[in-house]
């Protein structure tokens, strides 16, 4: 596999956490999702990329819609 940036064979796969908010100043006293992606790093420009579990888009899939729905 090579960098999709700067076609480096340098990549190396981390564990790592995140907390993804949702947009808008209102919707900040919604608490964050976590997700656990595994990111693909590249050690030469360090570009990354990641994939958010199924799990968890499911979820982010969910909030989202009834965050939307609330706004009509």
């Amino acid at each position: 596999m090579r960098c999709a940036v700067c076609m480096s064979a340098n990549l190396v796969e981390f564990p790592t956490e995140m907390a993804m908010h949702f947009p808008s100043g209102k919707n900040l006293v919604k608490p964050p999702v976590l997700v656990f992606p595994k990111v693909l790093l590249c050690l030469d420009c360090g570009f990354s990329e990641f994939t958010v579990p199924k799990t968890e888009l499911r979820l982010l899939r969910e909030v989202h819609a009834r965050t939307n729905s609330a706004q009509c």
